[in-house]
């Protein structure tokens, strides 16, 4: 049955039909609006959200038929019901090409008429449901959604809004972990494509030959183990962005194929002898020198100037030291919350330490140190002790303590506690000491029991 909270519309010059419709259709738990004429009818659906139209074929102002049109321009996902007090079959064969969902006899058959709401019902409100988790989707790869205020990162979402309005093809460069999927999510859902697939593709994930089959396809029979046909990536971002990240990993053969894709939108799918076109936009990703590449031979020149039409350079976080505070702060809440906590706050020493890190992993790795502290925060503040052994180099200046033995020792504890899961026995026994000298080193140190 369809979910109780469907909102009907009745658009019906005869009022007795419209009630008596009404009463029966109430009486399933849908709520119910009426309209008696098309115009009414508009204008109900501008200030309620419907999710079917019983809609009589002949109105004083407008032809049912050929309303249907405007209706769903109305309400997309609406379903439409037509009823006539005179069916004819053209009528009918023109009322589903319009995008009628039925089109039936008034008294024909009233037993019909619920199970048919029913089923129109449960089809718009899936429809509605998958729009609103698309839109939600959509909202979290904005780029207002993108943690950043300084300068190198405010030039490069600059960038990207621009080219996010055009087809261009980019080229996203920057180190490991550096958000490069991130912006190409952002670039994809700032577009006109943004209710068409996004398609992310890993180059160095698979081999050449099985990367060439999940990119372009293939039919039955072209291999060993093609039992079937094969759609590629290419052709489900059809109409949408297909992202290749680490396109630096990509073998030559392929790179001929990708380029062929990028000056005619067509390719071959493997064993095919008849060309695929799809309409496409390619957003690439490296963490390498492609023009180097290409001078040592590993990536086509070609290919190169065709995939770095734009150019947008992502700072890794050393460049962008500004930002490590807030990026931190947010992983900090969206960690507790998961974790059902307080946000417990960084003490300044903490905080140092983190802006002084080189971040080889960019955010990766600070998402990761940051879900390791507030594990192991025993209290609402992030101190020094729950940072990794690294760490402490960074911190030696502000507290010349940090690499004493005793600093070093209590830390290793609270790591090894935090693995056994506070298991005690199993503790002493991977730290090759006695349980006893445990719990006195515990006591030493703070460490809570």
């Amino acid at each position: 049955m369809a979910n109780s909270k469907a909102n009907i519309l009745i658009i019906d010059d005869e009022s007795d039909i419209r009630n008596l419709l009404s009463r029966i259709i109430r009486l399933e738990g849908f709520n119910v609006f009426q309209a008696e004429t098309g115009k009414e009818g508009l204008r109900k659906l501008e200030r309620e959200r419907i999710h079917v139209v019983i809609c009589d074929v002949k109105l004083p102002d407008v032809n049912g038929v050929s309303f249907v049109p405007r209706l769903k321009e109305a309400q997309p996902f609406c379903e439409v019901i037509l009823l006539t007090a005179f069916g004819k079959i053209e009528d009918g064969v023109q009322a589903i090409k319009n995008g009628a969902f039925n089109y039936m006899t008034k008294g024909d058959d009233n037993n019909k008429i619920i199970p048919l709401v029913n089923q129109a019902a449960e089809k718009a409100l899936l429809r509605f449901k998958v729009e609103e988790l698309e839109s939600k989707v959509a909202g979290l790869h904005r780029f207002d959604q993108i943690i950043g205020q300084s300068p190198p990162m405010k030039k490069a979402m600059d960038l990207a809004r621009k080219v996010a309005e055009t087809d261009t093809t980019v080229l996203l460069t920057g180190e490991t972990g550096s958000g490069k999927e991130v912006f190409s999510q952002a670039i994809h859902y700032e577009s006109d494509r943004n209710n068409k697939p996004f398609v992310a593709v890993n180059c160095s994930a698979l081999g050449k030959e099985l990367l060439e089959s999940e990119m372009f396809g293939h039919l039955s029979g072209s291999f060993t183990g093609a039992s079937r046909d094969k759609q590629g990536l290419f052709q489900e971002a059809d109409g949408g962005t297909i992202f290749l990240d680490e396109i630096g990993e990509m073998d030559l053969v392929l790179q001929a194929k990708l380029l062929r894709v990028l000056e005619t939108g067509t390719f071959l799918r493997v064993g095919d002898t008849k060309e695929t076109k799809v309409d496409v936009r390619i957003i690439a990703a490296t963490n390498r020198n492609l023009r180097q590449e290409s001078d040592n031979g590993n990536f086509r020149l070609d290919l190169y100037y065709r995939l770095s039409v734009f150019n947008i350079h992502l700072p890794g976080l050393s460049e962008r030291r500004e930002d490590i505070r807030i990026l931190a702060e947010h992983f900090i809440r969206m960690i507790a919350g998961k974790m059902n906590r307080r946000p417990p706050a960084m003490d300044p020493a903490f905080q140092k330490a983190l802006e002084k890190h080189s971040w080889p992993g960019n955010i990766r790795e600070l998402k990761n140190v940051i879900e390791r502290a507030v594990i192991l925060a025993s209290d609402e503040l992030l101190t020094t002790e729950a940072l990794p052994f690294d760490f402490l180099y960074s911190v030696s200046e502000e507290e010349p303590n940090a690499l004493r033995l005793s600093a070093i020792e209590k830390q290793h504890i609270r790591k090894v506690l935090a693995f056994t899961e506070g298991n005690k026995t199993r503790t002493a026994e991977l730290l090759g000491i006695g349980l006893t000298t445990l719990y006195r080193k515990m006591e030493e140190y703070g460490i809570a029991k």
